[in-house]
């Protein structure tokens, strides 16, 4: 048997196989159960969002043999002929191919006669756009007066060529691109059925290429599967698309927030080996910066396919959120200018020093808030140390939180988060040190337990920054140990509770407010507690 594309073979058969577009399939569910159906439908849309699939599933909804219903019975011999391209009272036209006048007054010629095998004659035209001047006023007459049992169906993607005669006399569906995540669960149910393994992050890639097409979604699933040998992985998929691999996104992320142009620029050079897209390298740092800035401003943001939460959360501990939506604008305005620069990489080196030219530099940001140390090490390196180091005597031991927590947890994550803003770590380092618990310093010895979710922080050249601050900080040789208990006291836990624990309390007192109340009870206003945040005293 001859292989059926998947778009083909999946294509829906009912109003509720179908994915997206609600406000439609609701409308025409209503008239068809209340047999309250217009003559004349105009859907328009981009490819591939499901025009011509609806208008197939109405005209087997108006011809079933059961009857005229939202839910045809798909097994009559109506249904079963419209499914497979047959049915004779479905007079199907592609536009583009038929524009002469003479055309369209050979279609309409047999408009008058009778149905011949179902309830009623329908004519999807689709691409309507194309027809002629004299083509749409020989059809106009017959959609101002169309006989009892004759409904025409038109699909087009670009409405706005249409006459106004002809669009006042159609009932007019807007079908909206869909979703990447509704595309990338119809691609995912495709593949259970079809008994095929994939990666959910291939699949967010495919849905996203798709721009919003679920046949473009199907088609680019079908190259997949050819180009992977029968799989779907994220691998094959950026393979297929010519995308870059997502650690390279996230390694311009971490250097973008150590604010080290050389290494950022070598990161560039490193990277011409895989001839990557420079535009495309923009879009999505661009797109991993909106997930930080979610982390930050949604507390129970839970990530997607792409990004692991932990990931995005070390991200979002390093960089300030005004810094986030810096590099964002630069990222879109330098993507929409590549092709003005002398060649692409020249304009993503450019985008990238901009970033990094005009980000904050100012001092005051609180230790325990998002990338306020790294704003710190910035103050410091500018006006230099106040004070000579501390040097660690017997007789005056420089300052460090106590071996045995006498205060609590709480004190001892308190008095490391201190320590912290005041060695001045920036970027990946300073989130190793807020996502630790201070547990004791002993013979020139630095213990401390790492939060299990941010293992990645930890690297030979983080673990390497923080023990040479340590160093700077006690003024003499230091020997930094991770130990193997839980940490459940780090100065991120405490600043992610205490962040909780803050907008809890603006809820209830906004809730509790008098004008709130009045508010409610007399105009009927509504609460959307998603939109409360508490006071910050550092913004």
């Amino acid at each position: 048997m001859a292989y059926v594309a998947l778009a083909r073979k999946w294509r829906p058969r009912r109003f509720a196989d179908m994915i997206g577009q609600e406000h439609v399939r609701r409308a025409l569910t209503h008239a068809l159960d209340a047999d309250r159906v217009h003559h004349a439908f105009l859907f328009t849309g981009t490819r591939g969002v499901g025009k011509t699939t609806i208008a197939r599933i109405l005209a087997k909804c108006l011809n079933c043999d059961r009857g005229v219903a939202a839910e045809p019975c798909g097994v009559c011999p109506s249904c079963v002929a419209i499914d497979e391209g047959r049915f004779v009272d479905l007079i199907e036209v592609d536009a583009a191919s038929r524009t002469k006048v003479d055309d369209t007054r050979e279609l309409l010629d047999n408009v008058q006669y009778a149905p011949t095998q179902g309830r009623y004659k329908v004519y999807l035209i689709d691409e309507v756009h194309m027809l002629s001047t004299h083509s749409f006023n020989a059809l106009l007459k017959t959609l101002e007066e169309p006989p009892p049992r004759v409904k025409f169906l038109l699909a087009t993607t670009d409405p706005q060529k249409l006459p106004a005669t002809v669009l006042s006399r159609c009932l007019q569906f807007n079908l909206k691109r869909l979703p990447v995540a509704l595309i990338a669960a119809r691609l995912q149910q495709v593949l259970e059925l079809e008994g095929i393994g994939f990666e959910p992050a291939g699949l967010r890639l495919l849905a996203q290429a798709a721009d919003g097409s679920m046949r473009d979604g199907l088609s680019l699933l079908d190259q997949v599967i050819a180009f992977g040998g029968g799989s779907v992985a994220e691998a094959q998929v950026r393979d297929m698309l010519g995308t870059v691999a997502r650690d390279h996104v996230v390694k311009l992320a971490q250097l973008m927030i150590e604010a080290d142009a050389a290494s950022v620029m070598g990161w560039v050079r490193e990277l011409e080996q895989w001839a990557p897209d420079h535009a495309q390298l923009l879009d999505e740092f661009a797109a991993l910066l909106v997930r930080v800035a979610l982390v930050q401003a949604v507390p129970d943001y839970d990530g997607d396919e792409l990004y692991e939460l932990a990931l995005l959360r070390q991200l979002a501990q390093g960089i300030r959120p005004d810094d986030i939506q810096l590099y964002y604008q630069c990222a879109i305005i330098g993507r929409r200018d590549l092709h003005l620069a002398p060649d692409p990489r020249t304009g993503f080196e450019m985008t990238l020093l901009r970033m990094l030219g005009f980000r904050y530099e100012g001092a005051g940001l609180a230790a325990g808030s998002p990338g306020g140390g790294a704003q710190a090490a910035r103050a410091a390196a500018g006006r230099g140390r106040p004070e000579a180091p501390r040097a660690a005597t017997p007789e005056a031991p420089a300052p460090a939180p106590p071996a045995a927590p006498g205060g609590g947890a709480a004190a001892v994550a308190a008095d490391w988060t201190a320590m912290v803003g005041e060695m001045g770590l920036s970027g990946l380092v300073r989130s190793l040190a807020l996502n630790c618990q201070f547990v004791e310093r002993r013979e020139g010895a630095v213990r401390l337990a790492l939060d299990p979710r941010f293992q990645a922080s930890r690297t030979p050249g983080t673990e390497s920054k923080l023990q040479q601050a340590l160093v700077a900080y006690f003024g003499g040789p230091v020997r930094l140990e991770f130990v193997a208990e839980a940490a459940a006291q780090t100065p991120a836990q405490v600043q992610e509770r205490e962040g909780r624990a803050a907008l809890v309390a603006a809820r209830q007192a906004f809730g509790d407010d008098p004008t709130v109340k009045a508010l409610q009870e007399r105009f009927g206003a509504t609460v959307l507690p998603d939109t409360i945040r508490p006071n910050r005293s550092d913004n």
